[in-house]
């Protein structure tokens, strides 16, 4: 029988067996934020056990509210300024040089395929469009992967997502995953990997890759995995050109990681996107999925464009592209935040920026305050938002505010009529 991505994954990095179910994996990397990270330090420091299994491996940043916006908060960025200092780690990445994480840390070349990656933050599955294994953990087992470098895993069921077709313009991965989830439910792949395959995701950039794998775990997967080939080679080459004499040979050295074709799954799903249209949640969880055109009139009071699923410089282009000349609705305010001080350059340099601002928009630095409710844009009780995020979560951005997720097409054709639009009335004679 032949192996998935995963099982291929678990095989190379398998330290110990404990139990048939339980798998010890070591690992490649530990990603660390400033949320999550402090408790899993400061319990450390009090069992004396303040120890990092390998600076090198372990990449930090500050951003879930940066700059900070209170004492606790600041309380929370000098733990890890400290703890960095103190072990010597490098990829700390603190306000001013720092960005989204699962936006940052790709961008920085630290995920390869074949690479186990864990972090304390349920969306670090974003990074298995690389074809890696990464998973979000408790407090308990990052402390584990920050000491000991390895974490423990049950052994992995796979399930395949396969994607055919041809997507009509004005309708992107952000599309696409809600309809898979709308397909699955929140818990249609608890406790599975999907491996998302098929004509459309080979044609995807890794920006709209990382859109599908960073919300797989609103369907309760562990991970979901792209299959690493020519677009992942093309992205990384800054990062592995010293490592092949070829973009070529990095290629053939990442088809490796590719699931043998008599792999067996537990469930594949058959997505054919040639009619799919641009979709909207409703209600309080991800499977809360329509059709844009049943929810077009619903009034919003903000747009926000940003975060780990659509903070990318293909994201603010898409919305740029129906912003540009034209302006926020009267009473609708509009925050940008691009997710890393790269993509807010290279926004500048292309014009988005200047584009964002003459429409009214409120440009932030990279930030994930607002996604989670906790700064830069959190919602008053009865609010409504048009947000790019990845959960609509009952209080998610702010007590008693809703939030319809979509993406970043669907949210620019939101701000300029105030109510929920599909964007394609605004794309009808335009290139995308």
């Amino acid at each position: 029988m032949g192996k998935t991505i995963t099982d291929k994954i678990f095989d190379a990095h398998l330290r110990d067996t404990p139990t048939p179910e339980n798998m010890v994996l070591d690992l490649d990397v530990v990603l660390c934020h400033e949320i999550t990270t402090p408790i899993a330090i400061m319990d450390l420091m009090e069992k004396g056990m303040d120890r990092v299994y390998d600076p090198a491996r372990i990449k930090a940043v500050i951003d879930h509210v940066t700059p900070a916006k209170d004492s606790k908060t600041a309380a929370q960025g000098k733990i890890m300024r400290d703890w960095a200092k103190r072990h010597n780690i490098k990829d700390f990445f603190d306000v001013g040089a720092n960005g989204v994480c699962h936006a940052l840390f790709p961008e920085k070349g630290f995920i390869r395929p074949g690479y186990t990656v864990i972090m304390g933050d349920s969306h670090t599955c974003t990074h298995g469009a690389f074809g890696a294994f990464a998973a979000g953990v408790g407090t308990t087992d990052l402390e584990v992967g920050i000491l000991k470098g390895v974490c423990t895993f049950r052994a992995p069921v796979s399930m395949k997502v396969e994607i055919t077709g041809q997507l009509q313009r004005g309708v992107t991965a952000k599309d696409v995953i809600l309809a898979i989830i709308k397909k699955l439910t929140v818990n249609g792949a608890t406790d599975r990997v999907i491996e998302f395959v098929g004509p459309v995701v080979d044609s995807m950039g890794m920006a709209a890759r990382m859109t599908l794998c960073n919300m797989a775990v609103e369907a309760g997967a562990t991970s979901g995995l792209c299959y690493p080939d020519r677009v992942t080679a093309e992205y990384l080459w800054p990062f592995v050109k010293d490592d092949y004499a070829t973009i070529d040979d990095a290629v053939k050295d990442f088809s490796k990681w590719h699931s043998d074709p008599d792999a067996e799954y537990i469930e594949t799903l058959y997505l054919d996107v040639s009619e799919l249209v641009p979709m909207v949640t409703y209600g309080y969880k991800p499977d809360h999925v329509k059709d844009i055109k049943d929810m077009e009139g619903t009034p919003v009071d903000q747009i926000y464009i940003g975060s780990c699923t659509n903070g990318r410089i293909e994201d603010l282009r898409d919305a740029a592209s129906i912003l540009k000349g034209r302006t926020l609705a009267p009473g609708v305010r509009g925050i940008v935040t691009p997710a890393t001080p790269a993509i807010y350059s290279q926004a500048l340099a292309e014009g988005i920026i200047k584009i964002f601002m003459d429409a009214g928009f409120c440009v932030l630095n990279p930030t994930c305050g607002a996604c989670l409710g906790m700064s830069s844009g959190v919602l008053a009780e009865g609010e409504v938002c048009a947000s790019t995020t990845n959960r609509n979560f009952n209080g998610r951005m702010g007590k008693g505010g809703m939030v319809h997720l979509m993406s970043p097409f669907s949210a620019a054709a939101a701000a300029v009529t105030g109510t929920i639009t599909d964007p394609r009335h605004f794309l009808v004679s335009e290139e995308v």
